[in-house]
């Protein structure tokens, strides 16, 4: 959804719900009001419901690879771990 379809999606629903009547309001009330909107939106630094979907998944996919780096470099201080306590215990011939 970009920038204006929020803008006039926000308009019609302040319309429906505060505005008895909402077409009295006249077009230069409602151009300030998209003005204000619109200038408060881009303020903001928004990102669209997509963007940040995407970004998510991408934020999981991330989390996924590092938890299984971490796993593994768990495993290989084990097994290095387990080399060296061999490797100090003394052999017996």
């Amino acid at each position: 959804m970009n920038q204006d379809n929020i803008v006039n999606q926000f308009i019609k629903q302040f319309n429906q719900a505060f505005v008895p009547g909402a077409q009295a309001l006249g077009d230069e009330v409602q151009m300030q009001i998209r003005s204000a909107m619109t200038s408060a939106l881009q303020k903001m630094n928004l990102v669209t419901r997509e963007e940040f979907d995407t970004q998510q998944a991408v934020l999981m996919r991330s989390r996924e690879k590092l938890d299984a780096l971490e796993q593994q470099i768990a495993e290989l201080e084990e097994t290095l771990r387990q080399l060296s306590n061999n490797k100090n215990q003394p052999t017996i011939c």
